[in-house]
């Protein structure tokens, strides 16, 4: 934990490979402090069919899912860091955006807690 999960057009694959992007949403979110860096689990999705807005635009949305605990303020700047290095990355993507959820202590269990 924490997991990022990156939905996207399969186009932005032409601009960046994927194993560029994975790294640097893990470097970015490294970077925040909030997290140990072995604990950081990045995923990619990349869509061939989709609509955005009734459009076929090019997209990137990132779901960050991490255990509570953060402030509201930590959550805002690790999205707003996120989508900076994006913007950064692919500048001619309009619709880049990213939201922070987070996983509630009491409800999760992974393998090493049974």
């Amino acid at each position: 934990m924490p997991h990022f999960i990156i939905d996207c057009s399969d186009t932005i694959l032409k601009i960046h490979s994927e194993k560029n992007i994975i790294q640097t949403i893990h470097k970015v979110a490294y970077s925040t402090n909030l997290f140990d860096e072995n604990d950081i689990k990045v995923r990619l999705n990349p869509y061939e069919i989709y609509s955005v807005g009734n459009k076929r635009d090019d997209f990137i949305h990132v779901f960050a899912h991490i255990m509570q605990g953060r402030t509201t303020e930590q959550k805002a700047h690790l999205s707003r860091q996120v989508v900076n290095k994006l913007v950064s990355m692919f500048p001619q993507i309009s619709n880049i955006a990213m939201n922070v959820s987070d996983f509630e202590k009491a409800t999760y269990c992974n393998r090493a807690m049974l």
